[in-house]
């Protein structure tokens, strides 16, 4: 038995173009995302580029998501400016969105081979924070701090 892939969800896929298309300007902002909170709403965000690392779209979208009071995500998609169409997370954002959305699905691929992978998918022999967190009232094995 294969497991099912989850739907491409593509209302998601062109609320991320629109914004790619009409709010990605110049070299400060070059990528959407879109993100569908478990209530239904959809979340959008740019990127803030600077040369000292600015936060991605995908990481720009977690803050934009928790303003609007959407805490648990589904689904998310970065689109790239100058109809480049859905970019795959880079590993930063890959980590980050693991660890705070152990279950979210992340639409990657190009053109009409557009799929919806788990998260964890795109980290092979994933580090997870959270498990490497101590309890309230653990102490630290000797050796480590």
């Amino acid at each position: 038995m294969t497991p099912q892939t989850p739907p491409v969800d593509h209302e998601l896929v062109r609320a991320a173009a629109h914004v790619a298309r009409t709010r990605c300007r110049g070299d400060n902002h070059t990528m959407a995302a879109a993100a569908r909170a478990r209530d239904g709403r959809i979340v959008t965000a740019v990127n803030a580029y600077h040369f000292t690392g600015g936060p991605c779209a995908e990481l720009v979208l977690i803050g934009a998501a928790a303003a609007q009071g959407a805490y648990e995500l589904d689904t998310i998609v970065a689109v790239g400016d100058r109809d480049r169409g859905v970019v795959p997370p880079c590993g930063r954002c890959r980590q980050v969105l693991l660890d705070y959305f152990p279950g979210l699905g992340v639409v990657v691929g190009e053109g009409d081979r557009l799929r919806t992978v788990p998260v964890a998918d795109l980290l092979p022999e994933s580090y997870v924070w959270a498990d490497h967190q101590l309890d309230a009232g653990e102490t630290p094995p000797s050796g480590t701090s």
